[in-house]
């Protein structure tokens, strides 16, 4: 029986993206059908290539073909992706990338900047081109937690523009302020000063073409948060929390601050961190030390999706400590937890970009 290519794509109609609740062929999901004899390929094109869903889509694909055509074709269906963005092309400021995400916190200690870290490998594995900006300009720690310490970013001169370059390791590309400083001395900036800073990395920079700039804010509410949302066109925020009451409270405010009317960026979700103890030789065991659900409870409450419970595990910290972050192990436990957690954020950016207006910058008036 011959197939035509009409019959593939009515029955790739019946096949819904979970996320956005469109059928691939409206989204424009599928791409290159071919049809040799009895065998029919294709291209799903995916929003992102960390989908957490690609492979029921992948299934749903297949059986919609043998379903409506026949149920005896060969179907081959290749995974590819085309990262979505909402940021205006007419926009000069890194111009080049698709998405910028900020990963904050309403207080120090919760392990934002680990989150940070493995999020920004983790989407890289993925196929992602990420790049990463150590925006904790009081305490910077990236350059440690990627084996950096001493290092120099080259500069370099574009279109007459002395740009410096980001450092790239495992794929990433990355800038932070503790590449300029003597790592042994302590910062200290007035509110001005550090905001400034914080601005030389986005604008004398050259990021090139991102589908995801990862921005690892200092911890709490304040200059450099309100510096960021109104210099920088912000796709969405991660709020970072641990399960205990005092670290959900601050998170709350944290929230709060974003979903401020003058404000107004999008929060992606919270991701718990320190969720549970798990012993490396007893790897099914989980001790709830912090509290137990804390982050799902709240993230139920304020109906804002949780986007990864992440365990208390030793080698989280001794991996950041060695410059090699965990999230480049693909068979540990942790490992999967950031996988996870990563497919869900590009999940909600995905969502985010197509149900909600362009990113821009804010605009405060005193």
């Amino acid at each position: 029986m011959k197939y035509s290519k009409e019959q593939i794509i009515n029955a790739l109609k019946h096949v819904d993206d979970p996320d956005l609740k469109k059928d691939l062929i409206s989204l424009n999901m599928i791409d290159d059908i071919n049809i040799d004899g009895n065998k029919i390929s294709f291209k799903l094109v995916l929003t992102t290539p960390a989908c957490p869903l690609k492979g029921k889509m992948k299934k749903d694909c297949i059986d919609a073909i043998h379903t409506y055509v026949s149920k005896d074709a060969e179907v081959e269906v290749e995974l590819t992706s085309k990262v979505t963005t909402q940021r205006k092309a007419t926009e000069d400021m890194l111009s080049g990338v698709k998405n910028i995400i900020a990963i904050a916190s309403g207080k120090g200690g919760v392990g934002k900047s680990t989150i940070a870290v493995n999020l920004a490998v983790s989407l890289g594995k993925a196929g992602a081109k990420v790049g990463l900006i150590d925006a904790d300009i009081y305490g910077p720690s990236i350059p440690l937690m990627f084996g950096l310490v001493n290092e120099k970013p080259f500069v370099k001169e574009i279109n007459g523009k002395t740009k410096v370059i980001p450092i790239e390791r495992f794929g990433i590309h990355l800038l932070s302020i503790g590449f300029f400083v003597d790592d042994s001395q302590a910062l200290v900036w007035r509110g001005p000063m550090a905001s400034n800073a914080l601005m030389q990395l986005f604008n004398d920079s050259d990021w090139g073409e991102l589908d995801y700039l990862i921005v690892d804010l200092p911890p709490g509410t304040g200059d450099i948060h309100l510096s960021l949302v109104q210099q920088v066109p912000v796709t969405g925020v991660a709020i970072v929390t641990t399960p205990q009451e005092v670290a959900l409270a601050d998170a709350r405010k944290a929230v709060s601050m974003f979903q401020q009317d003058k404000i107004n960026v999008p929060v992606l979700g919270f991701v718990e961190n320190m969720s549970y103890f798990t012993p490396a030789e007893l790897p099914e065991n989980k001790y709830y030390i912090f509290g137990k659900e804390g982050g799902k409870k709240l993230a139920e409450k304020m109906n804002i999706p949780l986007l990864g419970e992440i365990p208390l595990v030793q080698s989280v910290c001794e991996s950041g400590d060695n410059g090699h972050p965990i999230a480049l192990d693909d068979t540990s436990l942790i490992g999967k937890a950031f996988e996870k957690m990563a497919g869900n954020i590009a999940q909600q950016v995905a969502i985010r970009n197509a149900t909600m207006e362009p990113t821009k910058k804010v605009e405060m008036k005193s």
